[in-house]
């Protein structure tokens, strides 16, 4: 009897390391590969490291711009010194500010990137409730003509626009950058118009059927009921429009030519003759000029840099409530 017992206890051990082993297995399968394949250990990793891989690849230049521009002629020519500068110099600074013009230039960016985010929020938010929510003749053709406009290069129709604006006389003034922003065009004014259409269909058709009933017409059905609503397509639409009229360089090239009042992408174009007629007389090496350079490519990145460090949160919970990312 008493073996049968200790035959059965033997047993039953046995079972239970066997359970307790492919128990442990399973956890430690589940931890390294997860229940999920998203969902472990492996898989975060291989995230994590391409995460680590994409990061380098572009912030490694920025900080290599932020390093060089505080070192001296010294520190430049040194080749020991690759990160950590001996003494902070800032004289490239006030040499890339000059050459810049950086107090006009950066007054005309702001200027012409404010004014045209605002125009392409009223005009394409106008376009967009249009064609979301009311019914005209030739509308899937008018969307279709929308679409084909994101689609056509700049380069396509910046002839016809030169000759306009020769006739008109605004060839070299600087609200020829204004003017297609008016009228919902400009710089990828088509896509904000999708943008905008995109989050007016979304809506709850109760809202114009309760404002019709009140006796409100569509205008002002749009100003105070819809254009309220839409403060994350308006985020977005304010952020991209700033920010890619900010770098633009190929409209003010072809609208301004050779005028001296140029945003300060432009200027950033013209920096090389600037700083080489600055350093002629000085007969200063060619580590010094490239230290000039990237002090202006920090000055002209600052700003928008800014921009979105704060409005970054704003920014992609707009773009989630937009739908874009349905």
């Amino acid at each position: 009897m008493i073996g049968k017992v200790n035959a059965n206890v033997r047993v039953k051990a046995a079972q239970f390391k066997k359970r307790w082993a492919r128990d442990g297995l399973n956890t430690v399968r589940y931890a390294v590969l997860g229940r999920e394949v998203n969902r472990g250990l492996l898989f975060k990793l291989f995230i994590y490291w391409i995460l680590l891989v994409t990061s380098y690849i572009y912030l490694n230049p920025i900080f290599k711009m932020l390093v060089k521009m505080v070192m001296n002629e010294k520190d430049l020519n040194d080749p020991t010194v690759t990160w950590i500068p001996h003494e902070l110099y800032f004289g490239h600074l006030e040499k890339a500010w000059t050459a810049l013009k950086y107090s006009q230039s950066l007054f005309v960016s702001i200027g012409i990137s404010i004014l045209v985010a605002v125009f392409h929020i009223i005009a394409c938010g106008l376009m967009g409730y249009a064609l979301a929510r009311m019914q005209f003749p030739f509308k899937k053709l008018l969307t279709f003509l929308l679409v084909l406009a994101f689609i056509i290069p700049p380069q396509v129709i910046v002839l016809p626009m030169i000759m306009m604006y020769t006739k008109l006389g605004l060839q070299g003034k600087l609200f020829s950058l204004i003017i297609p922003s008016i009228f919902g065009f400009g710089i990828k004014g088509a896509l904000f118009v999708i943008i905008f259409r995109q989050f007016y269909t979304s809506q709850p058709k109760e809202l114009e059927e309760a404002a019709k009933i009140d006796g409100a017409s569509a205008f002002k059905f749009y100003w105070k009921v819809m254009f309220p609503l839409a403060k994350p397509a308006i985020l977005v639409v304010s952020l991209f429009s700033f920010v890619w009229t900010w770098n633009d360089t190929y409209y003010p090239r072809m609208f301004l030519g050779q005028s001296s009042l140029v945003p300060l992408a432009t200027q950033m174009s013209r920096v090389d003759a600037s700083i080489s007629s600055m350093l002629a007389s000085e007969e200063a090496p060619l580590v010094l000029v490239e230290a000039i350079k990237m002090s202006a490519s920090f000055l002209a990145l600052l700003p928008p840099l800014l921009i979105f460090f704060f409005a970054q949160r704003y920014f992609v919970e707009s773009v989630e409530r937009t739908g874009l990312v349905e």
